[in-house]
């Protein structure tokens, strides 16, 4: 296999397969998981997730997209379970969505009239998910009787397979469960009317990690597994103890230069650090075009031999340097560790985005294309991908 020096994410399938696995027990046993692998699998790799980890498993359903492109994609990969688009599908997008049967998220009666009629048109049956929007403001019907009498009317159409109705919690991360518990009430008063008047569902869903986590009680027919799959918790207010999770990416590089510098020598873009003292300057050949924050200028840290070393001065597009003053016998070519574990020292992805102002979704999902992957299972490297290749 390529040996990748400059920067690399290494990703730990067993990891994720654990997390699965911790999450699947806070949940009823004939519950069964969405894997939500919308943004290249948060920047994990969807399809290499889906194949490796969940498409054998009986207990996960299928998988969550946001968009029909990244849907399309994965099933131009070889991916067979159900796919859920849970945002937009355009009128363009909606035939080829039809033909590789794709889940489409309905909520609107034009929206159902216009599948209904491509449906027929193209012979065959549109696989649709019912969106209410329950404390969310986003995508949804509303929640009304109105409402539930439209829903009853896109049941019927011709071409439609009304498979699932779902909600999707917005502060469920939260301590306080208030809200959401009311968002539930909410979405079983319209199970509830929708009921009386003869409308069954195979599929009821609203739980994300953090309900999984925090609120196993309302979980349905379906759960969707997000963030927690990979290895993060969705906020620091969820009940962690409950669901140990295992991080499933890592960020390596390897210095690339290493050079000391008297006291008073600015370091970077805008000399914004200025050492005051002899300092050993490492420079990593990773920046901000990777992915990296730029906002973790003189903020951050990497490890080199399992010790901190700091960010000195602006992150560039694609180096930035650290302080190696304090550690020992640093040369060309060290493994540099940006993010996960060296010699019992962890930088967590977590930590990061903290210090950089964002939060662990936007880190992860901002990891770029310049960065190749591997998975690793039992410690090996079993697959690469290279988005250059």
């Amino acid at each position: 296999m390529k040996e990748y020096t400059r920067i690399c994410a290494r990703i730990d399938l067993d990891a994720i397969e654990y997390n699965l696995e911790m999450m699947r027990r806070r949940v009823p046993s004939d519950t069964k998981m969405i894997g939500v692998i919308k943004m290249d699998g948060y920047g994990h790799g969807a399809a290499q997730i889906a194949r490796s980890v969940m498409e054998e498993k009986d207990y996960v359903w299928g998988y969550a997209a946001a968009t029909p492109d990244e849907a399309a994609l994965l099933r131009k990969k070889g991916i067979q379970k159900p796919i859920l688009v849970l945002g937009c599908a355009f009128p363009e997008q909606r035939d080829e969505m039809i033909r590789k049967d794709i889940r489409m998220t309905c909520y609107t009666w034009e929206m159902a009239q216009d599948i209904s009629e491509r449906a027929q048109r193209l012979g065959k049956n549109a696989v649709i998910h019912i969106k209410l929007d329950t404390g969310m403001s986003r995508l949804g019907f509303l929640i009304s009787e109105e409402s539930a009498d439209t829903i009853a009317r896109i049941t019927e159409l011709p071409g439609i397979e009304a498979e699932g109705i779902f909600t999707h919690f917005s502060k469920a991360d939260e301590t306080d469960k208030t809200f959401t518990k009311n968002q539930i009430e909410k979405y079983l008063w319209m199970k509830t009317q929708l009921e009386s008047r003869g409308i069954r569902f195979p599929f009821w869903h609203c739980s994300n990690s953090a309900g999984i986590i925090d609120m196993p009680e309302a979980a349905m027919d379906l759960v969707r597994a997000g963030i927690s799959m990979y290895g993060m918790y969705p906020s620091g207010e969820v009940k962690k103890e409950l669901v140990p999770l295992k991080p499933a990416m890592e960020l390596i590089s390897h210095v690339a230069h290493v050079k000391w510098v008297e006291p008073g020598t600015y370091v970077s873009y805008g000399g914004t650090y200025v050492t005051d003292r002899r300092t050993r300057i490492v420079t990593v050949p990773v920046g901000y075009g990777d992915g990296y924050p730029r906002s973790l200028s003189n903020k951050g840290y990497v490890l080199i031999h399992g010790k901190k070393a700091p960010i000195l001065g602006r992150v560039c597009m694609d180096q930035l340097m650290v302080d190696a003053t304090d550690i020992e016998d640093v040369q060309f070519g060290d493994r540099i560790t940006l993010a996960g574990e060296e010699d019992g020292v962890r930088v967590s992805i977590d930590e990061l985005a903290d210090l950089s102002g964002r939060f662990n979704y936007e880190f992860v999902c901002n990891i770029g294309k310049r960065v190749p992957r591997e998975y690793v299972r039992n410690g090996r490297v079993i697959e690469q991908m290279d988005y250059f290749e």
